[in-house]
């Protein structure tokens, strides 16, 4: 490759990655909004808004690249998750606001360490999603039975095995985005997107267990 195409790719990459981490941040500046939104909501209202931004989700697989119908539900999923998930932050952040910061910050320095880890490899590792559906799959179905089953160090055991499955992901998310394109950019983002919030989630959990 001569000096003046590698130049341009690197370029071309930079655009996107500035893209997508932009995207990223709106998505999550929705989100933050919406959880402040929806701190009162009742049950039933953050359980329907929680599905709705879980829609969102599904639906971004159908509109790739379609300009501002994937942006648009991209930001619609942020705030829809936000609405839902207002009322159960609110709780750990009213029995103690340290909890909530600290999860932020290990969820950053985790993001930002495994992203620049997948970034910075150059082999293709796409082939590492469908082991990591089966094991999100997996780790679902023992949510579900942990419901209905006792079992010692449980939720513990659950946040700890979602870091790895979600650790996974950010690896392979942000080594898409090596070699992504324009119409990439709002999936990549939405898939870090979910990666943030769920690495966060599983952070409060095992933090606030710790305070209690």
């Amino acid at each position: 490759m001569s000096f003046a195409a590698r130049r341009g790719a690197d370029v071309a990459a930079s655009s996107v990655f500035g893209q997508v981490m932009g995207l990223v941040a709106a998505t999550l500046g929705l989100f933050t909004l919406g959880t402040y939104l929806g701190e009162n909501l009742s049950g039933g209202a953050s359980i329907a808004f929680f599905v709705l931004g879980f829609l969102c989700a599904i639906g971004l697989n159908y509109v790739r690249g379609a300009g501002g119908a994937s942006t648009g539900l991209l930001g619609a999923m942020g705030l829809f998750l936000g609405l839902g998930l207002g009322g159960g932050l609110a709780a750990y952040a009213q029995a103690d606001p340290g909890v909530v910061w600290q999860a932020a910050a290990a969820t950053a320095l985790f993001i930002a360490g495994l992203g620049s880890v997948g970034y910075m490899v150059q082999a293709d590792l796409s082939a590492g999603y469908p082991i990591l559906n089966l094991l999100l799959l997996a780790l679902i179905l023992f949510g579900l039975v942990s419901l209905f089953v006792s079992m010692p160090g449980g939720n513990v055991v659950y946040a700890v095995l979602g870091l790895a499955i979600f650790g996974g992901y950010t690896l392979l998310d942000f080594n898409r985005l090596r070699s992504a394109g324009n119409d990439d950019a709002v999936s990549i983002a939405a898939g870090i997107f979910l990666d943030v919030v769920n690495v966060f989630q599983f952070f409060l959990s095992l933090f606030g267990r710790e305070r209690n």
